[in-house]
């Protein structure tokens, strides 16, 4: 039998369960590190040995408190593996590999998966197709971009999670006005050409460089509109090797090659692009998919993300072989919505498709499967309506102030 390894897995918000339990059950330490705030959370205590809150959420973690910390705990507890279980955390987990000399992703590839601006700056040295794009640095970099590249553009946050803080643009002199009103944050932003189109997502695992298994799925509704507009957020895995199914996988194996990404878990996400019907890169994330993701792909594919990435780190520190359950290809999708109620009734919901309903306050959701594709988007159709109708409400969006 191998010799129990320990792992200190890093979480902003209550999330990864799966992962942590999975780590325990093949046998480890593990630790976890997370907010404060989040001490309430029902966290799987029974799989975790000790529990470390930080004050404050996101980037307001003190790095060097951090690292003290872990430094003290490995004191008297050999740390064989550092893991972050959110976008946010990835900054953390690399910043304490390099002090501490734990073998994983540095700060430089980390940059690849949480700094936008570092993304797209990669993905065209490695000629990956993405849309124009310029950073805030200089401003006559900025003027040429706005005087060659057609609006509509978009600012975006380099190192904000999904599509929050993001601000649509269609003319020079706004940009400017916002540009000049982010004072001394504008080069925390970037600058780049909005390209209309259908928004899709690959999620992936990754073992030696190889992608073992991957599954692409299409935005019914953009993390973009929901954010901007609100609304019901839903998606849903696309017909197996179809044109676009096979086109999205080579871009995405060109990605995770290109950054670096040797082993765990990944989402990354694409557009097609109306006008030309290219497949653009648009950003990447070393982590499991949120909203959910995880759950419509099992439904789909009978692969746990959240499971199996514990199970490749796991292998790895013990120095053996991964091997992937078997793989089913049936349809699955997921619609979630911001509830009005605290706990929503879904028991109307009831057709022989329903797999999954999401169990958050203020959150009405539901994940479909079939072995058809044209039943599951039916349903979502329909549920949606449904949920607009009676369930859902909309929230401005937080105005994003503090960047890393």
């Amino acid at each position: 039998m191998k010799k129990a390894k320990s792992f200190v897995c890093i979480s902003n918000y209550f999330k990864g369960t799966d992962f942590l339990i999975q780590l325990k059950k093949l046998g480890n330490t593990v630790y976890l590190v997370t907010s404060e705030n989040l001490k309430n959370k029902p966290w799987p205590h029974a799989f975790i040995d000790e529990i470390f809150y930080m004050q404050g959420q996101d980037t307001e973690w003190n790095l060097e408190h951090l690292l003290l910390g872990v430094g003290n705990l490995m004191k008297s507890n050999p740390i064989d593996a550092i893991v972050a279980l959110d976008d946010y955390d990835v900054e953390k987990a690399t910043y304490l590999r390099e002090n501490l000399r734990i073998d994983g992703m540095g700060q430089t590839t980390g940059r690849y998966f949480r700094d936008k601006l570092a993304m797209r700056m990669r993905a065209k040295s490695c000629g990956i197709p993405i849309p124009a794009f310029c950073s805030l640095f200089n401003d006559h970099d900025i003027n040429t971009f706005a005087d060659t590249v057609s609006p509509p553009w978009v600012l975006k946050p380099r190192s904000e999670a999904s599509s929050s803080g993001i601000i649509k643009v269609y003319d020079k002199e706004t940009l400017w006005i916002h540009i000049n009103e982010m004072g001394n944050n504008r080069f925390k932003y970037l600058l780049e050409q909005f390209k209309p189109g259908a928004v899709y997502h690959c999620d992936s695992l990754i073992v030696d460089r190889k992608i073992l298994f991957s599954l692409t799925s299409k935005y019914l509704a953009t993390p973009m509109e929901i954010s901007q507009a609100g609304g019901v957020f839903r998606t849903a895995n696309i017909t197996y090797n179809s044109e676009d199914d096979i086109e999205i996988k080579k871009v995405n194996e060109a990605v995770l090659k290109g950054f670096g990404l040797k082993n765990g878990a990944a989402h990354t996400e694409f557009i097609k692009c109306n006008e030309s019907g290219k497949i653009y890169f648009l950003e990447t994330s070393s982590r499991v998919g949120g909203a959910h993701i995880a759950e419509m792909v099992e439904a789909a594919s009978n692969i746990n993300l959240w499971k199996e990435w514990a199970t490749i780190e796991d292998v790895l520190v013990k120095n053996t072989e991964y091997n992937l359950p078997k793989v089913k290809k049936e349809y699955a999708g997921i619609v979630l919505s911001l509830s009005k109620f605290q706990h929503p009734d879904l028991s109307s919901f009831s057709d022989p498709e329903v797999c999954f309903r999401v169990p958050l306050d203020y959150h009405a959701g539901l994940i479909v499967k079939s072995d058809n594709n044209e039943r599951v988007l039916e349903l979502l159709n329909n549920y949606t309506n449904r949920l607009v109708s009676d369930y859902t409400v909309v929230v401005e969006q937080k105005k994003v102030t503090n960047l890393q």
